[in-house]
């Protein structure tokens, strides 16, 4: 019976790049060819980039998209090309093409059209209607596109043609349910058709999504044959056997540590990188407070982009403490960045002063408060401007969820790396970030410790790329004396299990405190979440990691009587 070699590209292909990513494919299919593949198979939209958005409304880049693939399809010898790509044909469809023997040999439509979560596809494309087979070296080869492997009716139509294997090609965001859901998705097309089955997702931060890669390989008897790492670069080469419908994972990497932790530090790595990079900026620079947000952002931007690409500012007040200062310039020494130390207090002095008339027979309040804030994000928007490096914010999806930030202050930036990580899910981070340096599983995070007459004798775990006197310390945004957090907000455990509930489980007050959470909290939470809208419509975009992110997944209206 005929086997099949297959090579499958788990890369990159950014947005907008269309030229630049019809030479890569063109490379890669030298080096299938050289590999002794007879197909090469490309993820969802590889020409376009994934998502195009409105993109797709310009006629000259979709022209440029089928210029590409002509070209691409001129220069097939030897193997089987099968691409994504947008296809304008007075309307216009997420389609994937067969190249091969010099020719586009057949272009199929995706059929079914996701309009949930991020996905946005009924905007721009027209669904199509039929699974395409081909026989390739001897074997029945269905082609699918993304959404159409989660539906049983594309699969099964293939699998009517004659199909043994099934590819799907796809631009599959990452968060922390998607592997588990997958592989359920996989096993029951591959019980219902008898067909084995390809996976091939794209990898890459794009915007406020993060593709993960993820790739798998299912037998025809639905048993898992292979997973490919997440947020791994590889071209994956694999045969499918046609006798037993069985796939082999030939050479695939792997990776020290798989844990759920690892893989969400990877993630949020990627992000980093790929937006930074991306968009062409040579670094970032950040404010350090002493606090475990910043203190976990910083290690995620070193691990991301190298230290010499990362900047940190301390920025004091007379409410900063002693641990805050030492903890914050031990960690930029030990991680080795660049830092700088702003003494804000004579500004905050010089906008009371100005303001004293206005203020005159007010209390103080959170406007003091918020004041050092935002005197904070000028003093970091105004870096950012002179040295060209883009700002990231620090905030969490717990202060971003009841608007504990304030606007134009701790939530200036053009990237907020933590935007979806509860704060308990950062202390988790942060805690393994740790154990990975000392396990020697990090990402390079350079092992030197101060001398001794460096001043930091109150932190002996220096080795750790975050200093542990942060991660054990109270949270406070030390914005009058003896603040902590808990002063406005319920406990973290408590405040991010309502959340959670609330936001990606769509729960009610009343199903929330019947599992055992005090109504009046609950109420409190909720109204807070509803309240501060208006504050996340204007925050930075960040990773997508949830199953519920703020942004373009989570759209809630500002103006609403809802309670």
């Amino acid at each position: 019976m005929p086997s099949l070699r297959l090579a499958l590209a788990q890369l990159d292909f950014p947005v907008g790049a269309v030229a630049a990513n019809a030479a890569k494919v063109g490379d890669l299919m030298a080096r299938a060819r050289a590999g002794g593949a007879a197909l090469a198979v490309f993820p969802e939209l590889t020409l376009s980039g994934y998502p195009p958005e409105d993109l797709l409304l310009r006629p000259s880049f979709l022209a440029a998209c089928q210029c590409e693939l002509d070209e691409l399809a001129g220069a097939t010898d030897g193997v089987a090309v099968l691409v994504g790509h947008p296809h304008g044909e007075g309307e216009v469809y997420n389609a994937a093409s067969l190249l091969r023997g010099g020719r586009i040999e057949f272009t199929t439509h995706k059929q079914a059209l996701p309009n949930y979560g991020v996905f946005d596809d009924k905007r721009y494309f027209r669904p199509g209607s039929d699974s395409a087979v081909a026989l390739i070296h001897g074997v029945r080869v269905g082609v699918l596109i993304c959404e159409d492997i989660w539906e049983p009716g594309p699969a099964a139509k293939a699998a009517a043609a004659g199909a043994e294997l099934i590819v799907v090609i796809n631009a599959s965001p990452w968060d922390d349910a998607k592997q588990r859901e997958r592989e359920q998705v996989l096993t029951a097309r591959a019980q219902e058709t008898g067909c084995a089955i390809i996976y091939l997702n794209l990898i890459g931060g794009q915007d406020e999504v993060v593709y993960d890669g993820g790739s798998l390989l299912v037998n025809g008897d639905a048993s898992i044959a292979a997973r490919a790492p997440n947020f791994v670069d590889a071209m994956l080469w694999a045969e499918f056997d046609s006798e037993t419908r069985s796939l082999h994972a030939d050479g695939w990497p792997s990776v020290p540590d798989a844990s759920p932790e690892a893989t969400l530090y990877a993630a949020l790595v990627r992000g980093i990188r790929d937006y930074i990079d991306k968009n062409g900026f040579p670094g970032v620079l950040l404010g350090l407070s002493g606090g475990i947000d910043s203190a976990l952002t910083l290690a995620l931007a070193v691990d991301a982009l190298g230290p010499q690409r990362v900047t940190a500012v301390m920025m004091p007040t007379r409410y900063t403490s002693q641990l805050s200062l030492d903890g914050a310039r031990a960690q930029a020494e030990q991680l080795g960045v660049e830092y700088h130390i702003i003494d804000i207090e004579p500004m905050v002095d010089a906008f009371l002063g100005a303001l004293a008339p206005a203020f005159a027979g007010k209390p103080a309040d959170t406007t003091e408060e918020n004041l050092q804030s935002r005197t904070r994000g000028v003093t970091l928007m105004a870096l950012s401007n002179k040295h060209g490096r883009l700002l990231l914010a620090t905030g969490n999806k717990s202060e971003m969820a009841v608007g504990y930030a304030t606007l134009y202050g701790d939530m200036c930036g053009a990237y907020a790396p933590l935007k979806d990580v509860y704060k308990t899910v950062v202390y988790r981070l942060a805690r393994w970030r740790n154990g990975a340096a000392i396990r020697g599983t990090g990402l390079g995070i350079r092992q030197s410790v101060p001398s001794q007459d460096s001043g930091f004798s109150r932190f002996p775990n220096l080795q750790s790329p975050i200093p542990n006197e942060v991660i054990d310390r109270p949270p406070s945004a030390e914005l009058r004396d003896n603040q902590t957090d808990q002063d406005s907000l319920p406990p973290y455990d408590e405040l991010d299990a309502i959340l959670a509930r609330f936001i990606e489980g769509e729960q009610s007050q009343a199903e929330i405190a019947a599992q055992g959470f005090h109504a009046d909290t609950v109420r409190r939470v909720v109204r807070l979440v509803l309240l501060n809208e208006f504050k996340r419509r204007q925050s930075a975009p960040g990773p997508r990691v949830t199953t519920r992110a703020f942004g373009r997944e989570r759209r809630y209206p500002i103006t609403s009587g809802w309670r």
